[in-house]
């Protein structure tokens, strides 16, 4: 683990003064990943998840500078999330009511504080926060690293999907269930 890293969690009104910081680390952290990660797109994938009901961030910052954060927001009974799913799921898999699953939309950590641990500690400080049973990601096929991570974690394959955004890549669904405070 990193030593003096500060994890914070973070409501969408008290991160609203934050977005010109989390934008730039999500483009290091994004820099060698292709046309799709630039700042316009980022800026407004935010300004459509931050108002989501439920939306939680955790950040983590060594001193003053910010290095990474994860954040996410549960599916709505009308969630999109499954949308562009390909294949077999089991009966019921993407039913939502609110509270059933919660959506982790980003992790990033900027490029000189990756493989430090800092991606497991936010994602065990965010999941343990959480009371839905289950988390869901979305992780491209071809970032290894991510996916040996998230393996790691606990984190099951299910299915692909490709979302419907124009120039959307092919993506794995992976879920786990959540993780209670103290277990």
């Amino acid at each position: 683990m990193v030593e003096n890293l500060r994890l914070r969690h973070h409501t969408a009104s008290q991160a609203e003064s934050m977005v010109a910081q989390l934008v730039d680390v999500y483009l290091d952290a994004h820099a060698d990943d292709g046309p799709l990660y630039t700042a316009e797109r980022y800026e407004r994938q935010l300004a459509m998840h931050m108002p989501r009901d439920g939306w939680e961030m955790v950040t983590a910052s060594i001193g003053d500078e910010l290095i990474g954060y994860i954040y996410g927001f549960p599916l709505a009974v009308d969630t999109h999330w499954w949308d562009g799913i390909q294949g077999q799921v089991p009966d019921g898999f993407t039913n939502e009511n609110g509270h059933r699953t919660f959506g982790i939309c980003e992790l990033v950590v900027r490029r000189s504080w990756q493989r430090r641990g800092v991606a497991k500690a936010l994602h065990d400080r965010l999941l343990t926060t959480r009371r839905e049973e289950r988390a869901t990601l979305l992780v491209r096929p071809d970032n290894s690293a991510a996916r040996r991570a998230y393996d790691s974690w606990g984190w099951q394959f299910i299915a692909r999907l490709r979302p419907s955004w124009e120039g959307a890549p092919l993506f794995e669904v992976r879920t786990r269930p959540t993780m209670p405070s103290g277990g």
